[in-house]
């Protein structure tokens, strides 16, 4: 990547409250706190990376790669699909890398900003949490694909620029671990079940059980202060939920993935164009069954749990596609708090 591409500033403010108060007062939170340190892992040890990784096998399934199935699909051959299953895959990777990035930066903000020290030690253990998938998936990368790190998606850019600005607790935890960690689980879940690559599959499902954990934070320390919200903070909280689930959910094309295999402008909007098709459709098999299964679910699962399923943000999740009256259970909670 370009220098530029690389980093750039976020301006942030946001009031740090130092706690004294050290008794336990949520055991739920205190617990949840106990289970990450039970479970933590080590991506240099724990990871056997003398694995070969067989790029020509493909590293994520192909039915994830936008246009399979297509009449696009069927014209190219052997070597093309390869290239582009590989460079489709760094793209997508790249991606969830920025995220836990992200991720990590803004948990770093919520260990200040949270009220509760048991909110705050298990914060701590998030900002680990998110550093070692940063970690991990940058290795994968640079170890296993060549060094292929693709710049950050302008809607994964926007979404963190505005958590990372945020400057209530509680509205960063919706952006962050309702919406982004729900999004994080169902991808990781869906490409533990599909990855074509052995090793990723493993990393994967190390991935879903952190994140799982800290969707569960959400869930645990949200409902109290949406319950204590005056009129105002609450419809402030309601367009923050929405502008996030828009954010991740309008989907994020790879361009330059297929501009790395050597794709035309007029192919690459030829792709676009049956990528739109087939979102209003409903023909991405894997996005239906897996994908979808997961992050519908658990959106509309969660947001009942924490107390936000109001009127108007059931509305919003209509025009999205979600069904507000799926029956969601979260098993990030149950999973979490044993």
């Amino acid at each position: 990547m370009e220098p530029s591409n690389l980093q750039h500033q976020v301006e942030s403010r946001f009031h740090t409250l130092f706690q004294r108060d050290y008794a336990v007062h949520a055991p739920d939170m205190r617990r949840l706190y106990e289970n990450a340190k039970r479970d933590q892992w080590n991506a240099a040890s724990d990871i056997d990376w003398s694995t070969p990784v067989d790029l020509e096998a493909g590293v994520f399934a192909d039915g994830l790669i936008d246009g399979y199935g297509s009449d696009f699909w069927d014209q190219l051959d052997v070597s093309t699909r390869r290239r582009l299953n590989l460079e489709f895959s760094c793209w997508r990777l790249s991606q969830f890398l920025h995220g836990e990035e992200g991720a990590m930066l803004a948990c770093s903000q919520l260990v200040d900003m949270v009220p509760t020290n048991d909110a705050k030690f298990f914060q701590s253990t998030q900002v680990v949490d998110e550093a070692r998938h940063t970690e991990v998936l940058s290795r994968y990368l640079a170890d296993k694909c060549g060094g292929r790190i693709y710049p950050i998606a302008d809607n994964l850019r926007l979404l963190f620029d505005q958590l990372l600005g945020e400057g209530k607790w509680f509205i960063k935890t919706v952006g962050l671990q309702l919406i982004a960690e729900t999004f994080a689980v169902g991808m990781f879940r869906m490409l533990a079940e599909t990855a074509q690559d052995p090793l990723l599959r493993l990393i994967c499902q190390r991935i879903v059980a952190d994140e799982s954990r800290h969707m569960g934070f959400s869930v645990l320390g949200l409902p109290d202060v949406i319950r204590s919200l005056n009129g105002a903070e609450l419809r402030e909280l309601e367009h923050f939920t929405i502008e996030a689930c828009q954010l991740v959910m309008r989907g994020m094309f790879p361009r330059e993935a297929f501009e790395a295999v050597g794709f035309s402008t007029e192919r690459i909007a030829e792709v676009k164009r049956i990528r739109a098709e087939a979102a209003r459709t409903n023909e991405y098999v894997y996005f239906r069954a897996l994908f979808k299964r997961e992050m519908y679910t658990q959106v509309t699962g969660n947001l009942k749990k924490v107390g936000l399923m109001t009127p108007w943000i059931a509305n919003q999740l209509r025009t999205l596609g979600f069904d507000p009256e799926v029956d969601g259970r979260s098993r990030a909670l149950d999973a979490t708090i044993r």
